[in-house]
Order: structure tokens, then sequence, then C-alpha cells
């Protein structure tokens, strides 16, 4: 169920186009002109560096993001990955929006890698809709404005005087109309105009409206979509790699007389990440990889056990070791010791795997200096520079052809892209022939770049009013990036919980071990969350208020409006505070994430000791509303991806071997488990945000907030075990 509103926003203004602006071709003025173009145009230089060594794409006369054919058909090339979040439909809105096209005649393909024509192709941070919002409907546009000039000197009218409806320009007054085809090649022509015009929301006849919907269903329904899974070239080769068990583990010595006496094995040889089979078939290369024997040195290898590394994050946060922390907020006298009235809370989460349904892949063929790469990429701009180091080529020799993808959740943005160099080392040994990289799930899951484990530990002593006036906040996390710090405190840093508060005292601690760690659905927003907002609730409780009221008050005195308004429609729409029946509660919980708000209430109740979720109410503030249907759609998909790790999801290691290896131990979410999800949508007057990934923080903690209003037992672990036991509660924390 989705409610919607699409109420006008702000005006967008003029938005400044150039010819160059706006073909982008990718070449650079060159000579005497370098220098300030450089200083005006980083990006193009970049793209022009980038493109170094090869061709640029073909630009249209209407842009690098817009193809208009003669049979009228709107094509948008799309420079973002196509995942499954369903990019294609907001993003191709957003330009026939301002070109008025028939948006039963506009299509959707996915851009190659070039930086030149498209500017950066990085698929993160729920960015799409909200990267493009301004270029893309200048796009569009300035389109339109061709047309409008064709057809007004083809006519001799005024421009001003004429209307264009479903790719048709008319004239009212003398009743004439031409469609996009019928004046193709005489808007080609026409100069695009300097500032674009673009419309105001309450203009809008197709973005907010429930005709905004997926492109690309009947593809993916009907088996027709390609993935780099299902791709079969001419002459292709299969490959697997072996890798260590243990992270940090290296190759000491291998024998592999019985893979080459696989039927079907074309070649064995080491890389720097392990021993790499290559083989006719899939199932000739994973039988050649079993019948390998492998000797690892484990010397500089991670082989403590997950207990053991949650122990040491423990003793981190309370200073019992060396390592130094990094402030990310400081206020008021932090040196001053907290009292013995001062309430403590500690929080343990675990390492979680991305686990997408495609597991990791991608094709790759090497021909001299040229490479060719087809994958589901996420960060194509990435992959063509970390393709050609690996290559020993130009960046403008790597060519990216970008394939739908079965799923990431930020696992095929690896900025090392380990999976594509692997594959790019073991092409340049096959003499020109494709080569296809295949992942198992055994290796997508033990593989490692996880979804950091983390610890919260936070001392709050409240002010004689109930709200917190002082807080101290240890976070204790690997890093996602080196010396980057902020992906760790995010969600905790300017919270509005610390509004009340004369001291806050906040600090990141980052130790530095193998296991490989990447960013994962919401990134520290997965774990900020929920200790941010249960800790919130259990000051409620504590304090014998009601958790809306108590948050409405922080938010109140925080300013924190966008809360507000979530706040008092999730109550609204929850039916907060009305009775449910014997053993159920609500749990709420409200966080903001990639310029997001969500609300969400989820009712509980426990079941054979677990948890239960049978219905859960989201309402958000995303901006503009492009696509209502696909906002629903994302918060759905979202409840499910953030319960599955809540109640399920644990990467956990045993002498530092990793021992969930498939879905038999790395469970998700089942169908019969999924509760209803009902999405509100507020109305906005800014731009769009991200939507991609904030609808996955809030669901942990409104289920642990209503298992504490069912037991009165705070969470201090995730995932959630048997409410109540050791498995729940196995780690120190004084929290009441």
């Amino acid at each position: 169920m989705s409610a919607r509103s699409t109420k006008p926003s702000e005006p967008s203004g003029r938005f400044r186009m150039s010819r160059r602006r706006l073909i982008l071709g990718g070449t650079l003025v060159g000579g005497a002109m370098i220098v300030g173009y450089t200083a005006a145009r980083p990006l193009q230089v970049a793209g022009a560096l980038l493109q170094a060594g090869g061709e640029p794409p073909a630009p249209s006369v209407f842009g690098p993001f817009i193809r208009i054919g003669g049979d009228g058909w709107v094509t948008v090339v799309n420079k973002q990955q196509e995942m499954g979040q369903g990019v294609h439909a907001g993003l191709a809105a957003m330009v026939a929006e301002e070109l008025d096209a028939d948006w039963d005649k506009v299509r959707v393909i996915d851009a190659v890698g070039a930086f030149g024509a498209y500017g950066p192709q990085l698929t993160a941070g729920s960015s799409s809709t909200a990267s493009n919002w301004e270029t893309l409907r200048a796009a569009g546009a300035a389109a339109r404005a061709m047309f409008v000039a064709a057809a007004a000197e083809r006519w001799g009218a005024p421009p001003e005087s004429l209307t264009v409806l479903d790719s048709v320009v008319s004239d009212l007054m003398s009743g004439r109309s031409a469609s996009f085809a019928s004046l193709l090649e005489d808007a080609a022509r026409q100069t695009p105009p300097s500032a674009s015009v673009l419309k105001l929301p309450q203009d809008f006849r197709l973005i907010g409206t429930d005709r905004v919907r997926r492109k690309d269903s009947l593809g993916k329904s009907t088996g027709a979509t390609t993935y780099t899974q299902d791709l079969q070239l001419p002459g292709m080769l299969t490959a697997v790699v072996s890798r260590s068990p243990r992270f940090g583990g290296k190759l000491a010595s291998f024998d592999d007389a019985g893979a080459r006496a696989v039927r079907g094995v074309v070649d064995v040889f080491a890389i720097e990440s392990g021993v790499a089979v290559v083989a006719e078939t899939t199932f000739a290369a994973i039988e050649g990889r079993k019948a390998l024997r492998i000797a690892w040195d484990d010397r500089d290898a991670e082989r403590r056990s997950s207990p053991e590394l949650a122990g040491w994050f423990q003793d981190i946060a309370e200073g019992r070791t060396e390592l130094k922390p990094s402030a990310f907020e400081t206020r008021g006298d932090v040196e001053a010791a907290f009292g013995a009235d001062a309430l403590e809370f500690a929080l343990d989460l675990p390492y979680l795997a991305h686990a997408p349904m495609e597991t990791l892949d991608c094709v790759v063929r090497v021909d001299g200096w040229n490479v060719e790469v087809i994958s589901g990429s996420q960060m194509a701009t990435v992959d063509q520079i970390q393709a050609a180091r690996a290559a020993l080529t130009l960046p403008g020799k790597v060519e990216v052809k970008v394939l739908p993808a079965g799923g990431s959740f930020g696992r095929r943005g690896v900025m090392s892209a380990d999976c594509l160099v692997e594959c790019v080392r073991i092409a340049k040994r096959m003499e020109r022939r494709p080569v296809k990289l295949v992942w198992t799930r055994e290796d997508d899951l033990t593989g490692g770049y996880y979804r950091p484990m983390a610890h919260h530990r936070a001392w709050v002593e409240l002010g004689s009013d109930g709200y917190p006036a002082r807080w101290r906040h240890h976070v204790v996390a690997q890093s996602l990036l080196p010396i980057v710090t902020r992906f760790t405190a995010e969600g905790v840093e300017g919270s509005p919980y610390f509004a009340t508060a004369s001291v806050v005292d906040g600090k990141v601690f980052t130790p530095d071990f193998p296991v490989p760690v990447q960013f994962w659905r919401s990134v520290g927003h997965s774990h900020s969350a929920m200790a941010m907002e249960h800790i919130v609730d259990q000051f409620a409780r504590r304090t014998g208020r009601d958790p809306a009221d108590y948050r409405r008050a922080l938010y109140e005195n925080a300013g924190a409006t966008r809360r507000l308004a979530v706040l008092d429609e999730l109550r609204r729409r929850s039916g907060w505070g009305t009775p449910l029946e014997p053993g159920w509660a609500r749990g709420m919980a409200v966080h903001e994430s990639f310029d997001t708000v969500v609300g969400q209430v989820a009712e509980v109740r426990i079941e054979n000791g677990r948890p239960r979720v049978r219905r859960v109410v989201a309402v958000v503030d995303c901006g503009i509303a492009v696509s209502p249907d696909q906002i629903a759609a994302q918060m759905e998909g979202s409840v499910g991806f953030g319960l599955s790790a809540a109640l399920f999801g644990a990467i956990t290691l045993k002498d530092g071997v990793v021992q969930e290896r498939n879905f038999d131990r790395y469970r998700v979410l089942r169908m019969n488990e999924a509760p209803a999800v009902e999405t509100h949508i507020i109305a906005s007057r800014n731009p769009p945000s991200g939507m991609g990934e904030p609808g996955v923080p809030p669901i942990a903690p409104a289920v642990a907030n209503a298992i504490l209003a069912l037991t009165g037992a705070p969470t201090r672990s995730l995932p959630f075990g048997s409410v109540g036991s050791a498995s729940n509660a196995h780690l120190t924390g004084k929290a009441s």
C-alpha cells in the first residue's frame, strides 16, 4: 500500500545550458587553451584523461542523455547502474517531463563507461535521482526548445505561441501540429537555448504520478533481460579462483595435477589473490578447483574468532587499549568525569554480507592494449581505472559495457574492484579469448568486504527534566576508507538527540586488521540508527514518557522540522497510542540518512521466544516524489532487507575462518515471515533526495523498541536471539 502527495515545490529557476555543456562529447580543446580549460572545467579534463587512448562515444545532437529516432521514440541514456532499485523509471521521467514526450514511447538504455561524456559514473549513496534532477530535466527542456524552434521556423509562428504534449508540437491559433518524428531533421539543426526554463512542480504532468513505473519489469519477468551470469560469447572461458580461507592469508604452494586432469579444464595458475582455474564450462572450473591441493601461509592472517573480536572492541571503547580515537563531535567540558548516576549503554553489531542474488561476476577480454569489460558495474569510472592498472594499459583503452545487476547493496562498488581485477589478470593469460569470472555463493559469503562489525558505548546523564544533559558516545568499527572516519559516526554526529546536552563527547575508534570491509546498504546508518533510536526509547521509558512525545520534545528543541512532520504523520498513520491485541506492541524509530527522513512503526509480538513482525507503517520525506510507486517499492524492499539482517544476519569467524557459506546459515527473511508494509509520502517543496537506502536503518530499532515495550529488556546485540536469553544479552551493558 502506498499513500502519496505531490504538492507543488519551490520554483526550480533557470539552468544554464550551452551547446558544449549539452553535448559533452568528451573531446578537449588543446594547445594554449588547456590550462584555462582545466581550471574552468576540471570534470571534462578528468574525462579526457580517462578517455586517453580511446574514442569517446558519438554524441547525439540532443546531448549525451537523449536520443530521438525517426520513429519518434525517445531513448534516455542511463549513466547509473540499474541493480534492481528501479532507477530507470525516475530518470526517464525527468527527461520526459521537460521534453513533454509521449511516456509510452520512452525507453531507457544503459550507458557505456565514458567519463568524458557522462561525468562520474558512480552509483552510490542513494544519489541517482538527486544528482540527476537538474541535469536530466535541463537536457529534456533544451531538446523541447529545439523542437519548438523548428516548428516555429517552419510555420513562421512565434515560439511562445506553441505548445508540446506527448511528443507533438501544436499551434493552437492555427490548428497546426507536428510530431517530433516529422520535425526531427529541422530540430537537429537548431542551437540549444543558452538557458533552459524548467517547469514549476505544479505544472508537472508526469512526475509524481502513478504513471511513472518501471520500464524494465517485462524483460525481467520473462527472463529476456541479460545479466552478466547469462552472457555467452564465442570462445568464452569460465574461471573460478581458490582464495585463502583466512583474511590476510597468502599462497604458499599448490599442486594442480588433479585440477588439470578434470575434463574441460584449460589452465591453472597463481594470481595475486589465489589460484585461478580456467575451463570450458562453469562445472569443469568448479570441479577443477575442488581437485586443487593448496598450502596457505597464514602468518599474517586474521586468526581470531568473533567473540574475541567483540571483546577487543569493548576494551577499545572503554579505553583499555592503546588505540587512539578521533573526535567527531565535541561540545562543552568533555574532560569532566561522568557521575555515578550516568546511564551506560552498550550495543554490538556483527559483520554483515551483502549477499545479492546475482553473485559477483564479470566478463573480460584482453587484446594487446585493448580491454573489454562487460559487467553489472556499480562504479564504471572506478572499474575503468582499475582494469587499466591491472592490464597495464591506458584508461581510454578500457571499454566498460554496463549490464543490469541482480542486486549489489554496495558489494559491486568496491574501490579496489576486486572481482574485476582478478578477471583482468586471468584474461591476460588467455590470448584474446573472453573470460567470465564466476563467484559461487560460498565465494560471495566468505570473500569479505562486509558491513563492518561495530560496537557502540554511550554514557549519558539526564537532567532534572529527563532529557540528556551530558552525552559521551564511542563508536568502534573499521574504517571504510583510509583516514576517513565520517562513515563510522554518521547517524550519531549531529543527532537532534544531542540538542539538550551541554556536553557532547563523540569519538570514533577505527582498529585496523585483515578482515576487509565495504559500504553496505545505508553504510554507518545501519548501526548508528539502532544505537541512537534504542537509547532514546530507553530514556523515554525510564522517565515514564511516551516515546513519541519524548522524541517530539527533542525535535522541537533541535529545530528538526522535517522529523517533526514525519513523526506526526507516523503517529496518525500507525494508530500510535491506540490499543493492540494482548501480546502485541508497537515500536518506533525515526532516522535521517542521505537527506531523507524515514519513520517506521513496527507491530511485534514474541512467538516461541523470537520476535514476529506483522505490520510496518513507514512515513518518508524524500523531497519531491518523482515516482511514488517506486518509493513504496524501495521502502518494502528496505524493510525486508533490514529485517533480514536484524533477525538473522551475522557473519562470524572461528579461528579466522568464516562459518556462514550459504543461505542455510546466512538466513534471509522468507515470504511467510515478511510483514505488511504501508508507505506514506510527506508532501515536500524540496528537490528529491535518496530513497534506495534510508528505509533500512529504522527497522531494527523499531523492532527492538517494540520488544522493550513487551519485555522491559533492552537489546544489547544483533541479530535478535531468543528474547531475554543469553544470546541477546551476552555483551556487557548497564542500561535499563
